[in-house]
């Protein structure tokens, strides 16, 4: 149920659904029941928790579907903005994100980008 998950806005504060969405998604296909993939509403928890479980692979990695792509948009080494793999054809990863100019979309960003901090890749 969407309704479990933090909204968007809470008091004054503004919550960056995107790590939402992305939990929202793996709560739907039953990843978080199963243990796949933690609830997170945090960017920085989900690439902690993909780290911890050895999860995770750096920006030169070539991503797969269902991948989790995280996003480093200040460049200080820290996650801004997470979203699905939906495919990469080697140089353009193709993308499936909340909170993409407040809504929903498909996005593609260059594979080889220093906006990409790294991917969870989930054990499906």
């Amino acid at each position: 149920d969407l309704h479990s998950f933090p909204t968007r806005r809470s008091s004054d504060l503004w919550i960056k659904w995107c790590a939402c969405f992305v939990s929202w998604c793996a709560n739907q296909c039953g990843y978080i029941k199963s243990g796949t993939i933690t609830k997170f509403s945090s960017c920085a928890v989900g690439v902690e928790w993909f780290k911890g479980k050895k999860q995770w692979q750096k920006r030169s990695y070539k991503p797969k579907a269902g991948d989790i792509i995280f996003f480093d948009w200040g460049g200080d080494g820290h996650s801004d903005h997470v979203g699905i793999v939906e495919k990469c054809d080697g140089s353009t990863v193709f993308t499936i994100e909340g909170n993409n100019g407040d809504s929903c979309k498909r996005s593609r960003y260059p594979a080889n980008s220093g906006e990409i901090l790294g991917y969870g890749v989930p054990k499906y």
